[in-house]
């Protein structure tokens, strides 16, 4: 039994409607009415056979795409075209044909289940023409909008255009300004480098003097200690008095090694003391530090007395060295504790240490030098600010030039979103994009920012490629690729950030509305056909 449905065709006619009955199988779009001629043999669609016309929607499948059942539930890959008039027509599956289930909105893929459907789609037509109007509505607003932004930005080209020319010719007079201190840098830094080369070479003059001067003392004051009998000479048994002169430190400080010292002669004059002193002061101990173990000759015990006593204890007043200031008093004190709290018995400073000391800080400049030094900082303060200005404004050109060459669209309609942000809180997260900067991601309350990707470029297909951004190499995810971020773009009159998502690890969806995307109303195609399939 062939089914057929009595459709009708609404055309819209200078205010007034005409209609024409349609005959075809039901089930059939209007499209394929040509392929179901009645009375005629039926080639199936995939041209796989040919069939009586008396079987078509005889709710028995005899063709492998289906073709012959668009009606009947018979064939599991066929297809039911739903008219919908009054709304959009469809296809669902012929398998949903008389399931007891409504899903044509004018019912009438139900005609023979006895399901109670009503027919929707005039109301459903109504709401999709008010939601259609919104939607145009707010296209044509946020298409006026974007021919300001256009204005705007043509406008705003244009003031950087000529920034930038007024900027790099301040770049050359400060260039120009760079050298002349420069020079004048120059010359004032070279008496000043004269003048302290001077004034250090006097003071290592005096420090010289002052070492002579101690060391000679020094010398006479070693010699009248050993000299215990003080006859005016010091000899070898005077010598071997202080063991820790020995020469090959094997605890056996023998004659022939302490007349090695003298020169080979059994006793020397305070003249020839000289020469021994040279060579024996780094080794020598004073008989008054005689009590004083020197450096790595401290007994086993008492070094491990030393790790549980207190050092007041362990070490008279007078033998504890004092520090040389606060600061190396403070290193000491970090060191200390870093080992432990362990502190070293007091080594013996050499006499030439002390005298080192005793020479104190290199004396001022005097009044001519310090004028000299002046005014060579002086020069040096006023380069370094030229170049730093010089700097800036070359900064400010690469901005500038920047800007000016990027792609902000083919009218740049989305230059205006260039240096902003737009922020969406989330019940965990506030997101924030900065268009062609970063994208970013922070919890809500407290934490640091995640990157979700920098600036990266226009994504959209060809033929809407400003449709999307995309901002790549954000932060790494925990054993993942490093974050991601697509920003799809739709038209509005506002500029805002209007939700996120996750799609997939590590790779964000962001819908972003903004004017600059709106089209032109008049040259788009509302998508509604001149008639309706009834």
């Amino acid at each position: 039994m062939i089914m057929f449905g009595h459709f009708v065709l609404l055309l819209a006619l200078f205010g007034g409607a005409m209609t024409v009955e349609v005959l075809r199988p039901r089930g059939v779009p209007l499209s394929k009415r040509q392929f179901y001629e009645e009375n005629k043999p039926f080639t199936c669609l995939d041209g796989t056979r040919t069939i009586p016309f008396d079987r078509i929607n005889d709710d028995y499948c005899d063709c492998p795409d289906g073709s012959d059942e668009p009606g009947t539930a018979a064939c599991p890959n066929g297809n039911f075209h739903c008219t919908n008039a009054g709304f959009r027509p469809g296809f669902i599956p012929s398998s949903r044909v008389n399931d007891g289930i409504c899903d044509c909105c004018d019912t009438t893929d139900e005609y023979n289940s006895g399901a109670d459907c009503q027919n929707t789609c005039r109301e459903l037509g109504r709401k999709e023409k008010e939601e259609l109007q919104k939607i145009a509505e707010i296209a044509k607003e946020g298409f006026m909008l974007k021919k300001q932004l256009i204005q705007e930005a043509k406008q705003g080209l244009e003031e950087k255009k000529s920034k930038l020319g007024d900027v790099q010719n301040s770049k050359k007079d400060l260039e120009a300004n760079v050298e002349a201190l420069r020079t004048v840098k120059e010359t004032a830094e070279k008496p000043e480098k004269e003048a302290k080369e001077r004034h250090l070479k006097a003071w290592e003059e005096q420090k010289a003097a002052i070492r002579m001067e101690k060391d000679k003392a020094r010398t006479a004051e070693v010699f009248l200690e050993l000299d215990d009998d003080s006859d005016g000479f010091v000899s070898v048994a005077e010598l071997q008095s202080h063991p820790e002169l020995d020469p090959d430190s094997d605890g056996s400080f023998t004659e022939a090694e302490a007349q090695g010292l003298l020169g080979g002669v059994d006793q020397v004059d305070t003249v020839a003391f000289e020469t021994v002193w040279n060579n024996i002061k780094e080794k020598y101990v004073s008989e008054s530090n005689a009590d004083v173990p020197p450096p790595g000759e401290t007994p086993q015990e008492e070094t491990q007395d030393t790790t549980s006593d207190n050092d007041s204890e362990n070490y008279p007043d007078e033998d504890i060295p004092e520090e040389e200031d606060n600061d190396d008093e403070e290193d000491d004190e970090d060191d200390d504790m870093d080992d432990g709290d362990y502190k070293a018995p007091p080594t013996m400073r050499t006499d030439e240490k002390k005298d080192e000391d005793d020479e104190g800080p290199m004396p001022p400049y005097d009044q001519e030098t310090q004028a000299l030094i002046d005014a060579a900082q002086k020069a040096r303060d006023e380069f370094n600010e030229a170049e730093k200005s010089l700097r800036e404004v070359e900064d400010q050109i690469r901005n500038l030039e920047k800007e000016i060459s990027f792609d902000f669209g083919p009218s740049s309609e989305f230059a205006y979103l260039y240096s902003q942000c737009y922020e969406l809180t989330t019940s965990e997260y506030v997101y924030r994009l900065c268009p062609f900067n970063k994208v970013s991601q922070k919890p809500k309350f407290g934490g640091s920012e995640t990157s979700l990707g920098m600036w990266g470029k226009w994504a959209g297909p060809e033929d809407n490629i400003y449709s999307v951004m995309k901002y790549e190499h954000g932060t790494g995810c925990w054993q993942g690729p490093n974050r991601s971020t697509t920003v799809k773009l739709t038209c509005g009159k506002e500029t805002i950030v209007t939700s996120t998502s996750e799609p997939s690890r590590c790779e964000y969806l962001m819908e972003f509305t903004s004017p600059a995307i709106c089209q032109d109303p008049s040259s788009i195609d509302s998508g509604h056909p001149d008639h309706e399939e009834l």
